[in-house]
């Protein structure tokens, strides 16, 4: 029944004012799955039912909802093992009154990307588990699997990939032998001759046709209306999706004393997807609908909104009446330790979704039936509460507190933290768990020596006992498991804090301070290079001597250590407390230094290079970070074809003989380049070795030649120089370089380098390189693009990023196409972009080239001053273009 929340109810003299509470706790929801349990097993049970029936609603799910860390995984496996027998029941959940038939069959399936499950392993985790229990061939589910299996995984047989994922070492090996013998024995009915395994086409064909003959020896099969349509159609992902029909309807054919009823309890089910994106969502669904006679007991972050009719197209079924039990309350109503006399089928359980939490607020206060807050009032409150319902109970009182003295509550009313969440909070802790907790506020995340050193204390013991406590969440996969609930320490952070130990400034400075120095101690004694740690110290690191005005130590050569492989991941750091943008210590400067390398992937270099030169303009950070922002801005700057900004930056590096002298070097290389100064390019590569990259400067410049052997060489060297030294970010730049190369020269061969690149570009962010790839991709099929439409998408993206060398490459690209085709207007027409691009003096020697593959000849006398003259670089450019000919009429 639903609770009455007497410090409301007793907080105003309206005695039209309604006040209920809405919480609920496990042994509750134990009692919903018993009663949804029982209710699902009456209705399969029920003269009429039949799995057959494909336009009938479902009511065969159960969905518990809630925000992360409330406990939803331990749940989930908790009912598992409830389900599965008594000895795992907590005792005070009582004996569920079920019948002995059907047996209930518990199968936890976690979806959660780490645990790395795909559609394909949930249903075999299904079949895997009946065939545990059941230990019998389930026929025309095993034969549509079986050849669903040869098809998708040719060579690779069911029983090493169950070996190897684990599912074996789960239900045993049954399933194989239990697939070959349903086989066998079709293929005995239908008198087919030799090995089963190497016939399954012929038989799949022949049992086809035996069912729409309804034929005697197939009597059984038979009885499953769409067994052949399934048969038919081709054996994909789309396809096993509609198998689970196969499934149910095998088993409704058991006898009552084999009966089962499988339990499927689908965790972490946020991570199928998004609001927009639902691929393995909607194959979900259709496992749903599919198999009537099982139950579903989904736990995740979310309500399903399988009811809302507005999804129809997403999903296959939605509304009201295909999931009358999904069809979401306009609040959630009082949760209360007993069995709940309401049908819905979406339980909210813990902490609330934003969503829910405004629900909430809706129902906590009425007057007649109406929400007693208003409804900007309620998004307000539920977005400060961080789903916490000890905020939303508080926001309550102040609402009532308000109102009694004649207010009308405001959003501005809500906007500071409440001191009785931090005294509570603190209520029951020791001096050192007190200690800790404060210290902890000041990281996003941390562990137990991080917790520690922060609070400056002796031993782990506090900070272990801490970890156990409720507001702190746990993630056994992030690098720091443990953090804070954000509502918790954002009140331990800006509340005012009235108890008797509270700290002072200098206290949370010197925390603060300690904790730098802890994150710091962290990255300087990892054993090897680990990227997600530097980028976790650091991340943590800035926001600490940003917000405490620390000195940067460590964070300087944290700093380069980022910049060194190219990764570019993005640093996001939370808003400054004081609100402002102003760069006022050399902390504000680097976090905004690192951001705006990061952010220059997604931007144009316009707006880096803005960037850039207001933090060299501050004079805030130290020599040598200064020296990395003129770099960059360098970088920025040619990438514009402002060649004369870049070269006055780049000189200003190379000159000051500090870290990055070789790349400032090798900025002047490929300036040269730019300009068509080959000579002077050789000459300045010859000297940058390994750390200015030389050997994939001299592949640039043999790509400007048109010698493209001596360019995948060099490439191919860079490669491996990278790789011998570990850095990931180097590598890919110089396979795409290598791809290009290839793509230009050897499709075939392209392929396979630009597959190649693609593995290393995973998980990197390099927009320029990634470019580069795209390009490849284009030149590789050079002649035998049937439109252009995906080449003009790629000239807006590259356009929009302002990479000029990008720009000119794809021009090259698209002449080389065009030129194959022998489609010479189309070429001048490319030329007269490259001009274009050529006015800053960037590339001009594209043009040149461009008119060399397609046999024109030059206007005016060029520039460039190449390194063997135009008449050596002339007939290799040409001669690309007709050794491409040759292979596309060829393969004709």
């Amino acid at each position: 029944m639903a609770g009455r929340d007497l410090r409301a109810l007793f907080s105003t003299n309206d005695r039209n004012v309604s006040a209920t509470e809405a919480f609920t706790n496990r042994q509750g929801q134990w009692q919903i799955v018993q009663a949804a349990l029982g209710e699902h097993l009456a209705r399969i049970t029920a003269p009429g039912f039949t799995v057959e029936d494909l336009e009938a609603p479902r009511n065969n799910i159960l969905v518990m909802h809630g925000v992360g860390g409330i406990g939803k995984t331990t749940l989930s496996r908790t009912l598992e093992a409830a389900i599965a027998g008594a000895e795992s029941r907590p005792a005070r959940w009582g004996e569920p009154v079920w019948p002995a038939r059907p047996t209930l069959l518990p199968v936890r399936i976690d979806l959660a990307r780490s645990a790395g499950v795909d559609f394909e392993r949930v249903v075999l985790t299904i079949r895997l588990a009946l065939a545990a229990h059941l230990n019998r061939p389930l026929p025309a589910f095993d034969i549509a699997l079986r050849r669903y299996w040869e098809h998708q995984h040719p060579g690779e047989s069911l029983e090493e990939y169950l070996r190897r994922g684990g599912l074996a070492a789960r239900f045993g090996k049954n399933l194989p032998q239990q697939m070959q013998s349903a086989l066998s024995d079709v293929a005995q009915a239908l008198l087919l001759p030799g090995t089963v395994g190497s016939a399954l086409g012929q038989l799949t064909g022949a049992l086809t046709t035996a069912i729409r003959e309804r034929r005697q020896t197939v009597r059984a099969l038979a009885g499953c209306a769409r067994l052949a349509d399934l048969l038919d159609v081709e054996p994909d992902v789309d396809a096993l999706s509609y198998y689970p029909h196969l499934l149910a309807w095998e088993l409704a054919q058991l006898p009552t004393d084999q009966a089962v009823a499988p339990v499927i309890l689908l965790d972490t089910f946020e991570e199928t997807g998004t609001r927009t994106h639902r691929d393995l969502e909607r194959l979900l669904q259709r496992l749903v609908w599919l198999m009537p006679n099982a139950f579903f007991i989904v736990t995740g972050r979310g309500r399903l909104q399988w009811a809302d009719p507005a999804l129809e197209g997403q999903l296959d079924w939605t509304g009201p009446t295909a999931w009358p039990g999904l069809v979401g309350q306009a609040v959630p109503g009082p949760r209360t330790a007993g069995t709940p006399t309401e049908s819905g089928r979406q339980v909210l359980i813990g902490d609330f979704s934003p969503e829910d939490c405004a629900d909430y607020l809706a129902r906590r206060l009425t007057r007649d039936g109406q929400p007693l807050i208003d409804g900007d009032l309620r998004t307000v409150i539920a977005e400060r509460s961080h789903g916490l319902p000890l905020y939303l109970d508080l926001a309550v009182l102040r609402f009532l507190e308000l109102r009694r003295a004649g207010r009308t509550p405001t959003p501005a009313d809500f906007g500071s933290d409440f001191p009785a969440l931090l005294t509570r909070t603190l209520a029951d802790l020791t001096p050192d768990e007190r200690h800790l907790l404060r210290a902890v506020s000041l990281v996003d995340a941390f562990d137990l020596p991080l917790a520690t050193a922060a609070a400056g204390l002796p031993h782990l013991s506090a900070a272990a006992r801490l970890v156990e406590r409720p507001f702190v969440r746990h993630d056994p996969f992030a690098l720091w498991p443990y953090h804070l609930h954000a509502l918790i320490r954002s009140t331990l952070r800006t509340a005012d804090d009235a108890t008797d130990d509270r700290w002072t400034d200098t206290d949370w400075q010197q925390a603060a301070a300690r904790a730098l120095a802890a994150l710091g101690a962290q990255w300087q004694s990892s054993s090897g290079p680990d990227r997600r740690l530097l980028v976790g110290c650091l991340r943590q690191g800035l926001a600490l001597a940003r917000d405490h005005r620390l000195e940067l130590g460590w964070l300087t050569d944290a700093a380069w250590a980022y910049t060194d492989d190219y990764v570019w991941e993005p640093l996001p750091l939370p808003a400054r407390e004081s609100g402002d943008g102003e760069l006022a210590t050399a902390a504000d400067a680097l976090a905004e230094l690192l951001a705006a390398l990061a952010r220059r992937q997604h931007e144009h270099r316009s707006v880096t290079a803005s960037r850039l030169t207001r933090i060299i303009d501050t004079g805030l950070l130290p020599a040598e970070l200064t020296e990395m922002a003129v770099y960059y801005q360098a970088k920025a700057y040619r990438d514009l074809g402002q060649n004369d900004a870049s070269h006055d930056g780049m000189r200003l590096v190379a000159d000051g003989d500090g870290r990055l002298a070789p790349d400032a070097a090798r900025g002047l290389a490929h300036l040269a380049r730019a300009t068509g100064d080959f000579p002077t390019a050789l000459s300045t590569a010859g000297a940058l070795g390994w750390r200015g990259r030389g050997n994939r400067v001299l592949g640039d410049i043999h790509f400007a030649h048109g010698d493209m052997n001596q360019a995948a060489t060099a490439f191919a060297t860079a490669r491996t120089e990278a790789e011998q030294h570990g850095n990931t970010g180097e590598q890919a730049i110089a396979q795409a370089h290598l791809a290009l190369a290839y793509a230009f020269t050897d499709p075939s061969r392209a392929d396979d380098e630009i597959a190649l690149a693609e593995q290393l570009l995973a998980g990197l962010d390099q927009r320029a390189t990634a470019l580069t790839l795209k390009v490849a991709a284009l030149a590789r099929e050079a002649g035998t693009l049937t439109d252009l439409e995906g080449a003009r998408a790629l000239r807006a993206e590259i356009h929009a990023a302002g990479i000029t060398s990008a720009e000119a490459v794809f021009e090259l690209a698209l002449a080389l196409h065009h030129a194959v085709l022998g489609e010479h207007d189309k070429v001048r027409t490319v030329i007269h972009r490259l001009h274009e691009l050529a006015q800053r003096g960037d590339y001009a020697y594209y043009a040149d080239v461009a008119h060399y593959m397609a046999g024109l000849p030059l206007p005016d006398p060029s520039p460039t001053t190449w390194l063997d003259g135009p008449d050596a670089v002339r007939p290799r450019w040409r001669q690309l273009v007709q050794d491409r000919q040759t292979r596309i009429s060829e393969h004709r």
